[in-house]
């Protein structure tokens, strides 16, 4: 599928992108044209459809900047002073949100697990039962830092049952596995232009109940990431509040066309199941250890535990693997040294063959042989 020059991108994101999607970048418009105030207008309802939500219930937000700029608004914005935020954490991004909500001097609790286990349940009803002063709850569904898939549904059951607000950062995860944010209670799910929709960097976008949303009025502490001033604005005239990325939204719009044309979520998810799937058979034939047990594995991104061979080097590994074509990620473990593959964007099994011709290739030349993983 990678049939161009750009070398192909297993990471996490930013991803390798259709010719397309690219190309749709080639243009000026203006932010005020109704071209593009229309073009926004449907952007915004398809993402509220891709989250199986009812129109009259949730909104869609596009918020410029990051992923990292989606989650800081909407813990700073819906929050009120008096409220408590408990957050599941099992990783680098679950920390990054427990940062974001201290930096806004928001009254965080943790509820941490080691990095390769997913949260437990049991362990969040009692917390909850323990501590009515909490008032919003926070999960990763899929943490990059490993891997691992959370179960936000089971969850969503428990942080509903308990009159609590649910946030959810999908951001890794939507538009490849099914979320039906309304059914599993979520009242704000975060995601980015430039993961599983297969866009570029440069905004994040949320999914929002509109009466909580509404609710929280005059909870902001922040002007440009106001969440509710973001939606007044985009709902009174269809315009951002400040300048929007105006050609990562044009490349948007065509990398929703094209997750359309390909089936939708499951027809993409199953994409990357199958790039997973042949990755990780290659990779245990090759002698390489996944850093995750099966039970806990999704199919963004898999860890892989360095080998113990006294020639393995990650930096010599990555640039010769660059130099072939193919770019993995580092690993962002506490505790153990390990690296990534991403098996997301607009790559099929093809490349994944291409990346395992290099893995291969680049271990002659490091003169490394591994034993068999099984």
């Amino acid at each position: 599928m990678n049939t161009w020059k750009d070398k192909a991108l297993f990471t996490p994101g930013p991803l390798t992108t259709s010719r397309t999607v690219k190309q749709s970048m080639l243009c000026d418009m203006g932010s005020r044209d109704v071209e593009f105030i229309q073009m926004v207008k449907e952007i915004r309802k398809r993402l509220v459809q891709l989250g199986g939500c009812s129109e009259e219930k949730y909104t869609s937000i596009i918020m410029q900047g990051s992923g990292t700029f989606g989650v800081e608004s909407v813990l700073s914005s819906i929050i009120p002073a008096n409220g408590k935020l408990l957050v599941l954490v099992n990783g680098a991004y679950g920390e990054r949100m427990v940062q974001i909500a201290q930096m806004h001097h928001i009254n965080v609790v943790i509820q941490q697990c080691p990095e390769n286990q997913i949260p437990d349940v049991l362990f969040l009803k009692e917390n909850l039962d323990s501590d009515p002063e909490i008032t919003h709850v926070a999960v990763v569904h899929c943490e990059t830092t490993t891997g691992i898939i959370n179960p936000i549904k089971e969850i969503g059951s428990v942080v509903k049952n308990h009159d609590c607000i649910y946030i959810v950062d999908a951001m890794s995860s939507f538009g490849a596995y099914t979320i039906p944010v309304e059914a599993w209670g979520i009242d704000f799910l975060v995601s980015s232009s430039n993961k599983c929709i297969e866009g570029v960097p440069g905004f994040s976008f949320i999914l929002a109940r509109k009466d909580v949303l509404i609710s929280s009025k005059g909870s902001s502490r922040s002007l440009a990431l106001d969440l509710l001033a973001q939606w007044e604005g985009l709902e009174k005239n269809g315009q951002f509040r400040f300048t929007p990325p105006i050609q990562v939204i044009r490349a948007f719009h065509q990398a929703l066309v094209e997750l359309d044309e390909e089936g939708g979520c499951e027809a993409r998810g199953e994409r990357y199941r199958k790039n997973y799937e042949m990755t990780l058979r290659e990779m245990q034939k090759m002698g390489f250890i996944p850093y995750l047990d099966p039970d806990n594995r999704g199919y963004i991104i898999t860890s892989f535990r360095y080998p113990t061979h006294s020639n393995f080097s990650f930096l010599t590994f990555y640039q010769k693997l660059s130099d072939k074509g193919c770019v993995i990620y580092p690993g962002k473990l506490s505790h153990a040294d390990c690296f990534r593959i991403g098996h997301i964007g607009r790559l099929d099994e093809s490349d994944v063959f291409m990346l395992i011709s290099a893995i291969k290739e680049t271990l002659a030349e490091m003169d490394i042989e591994l034993v068999h993983a099984y």
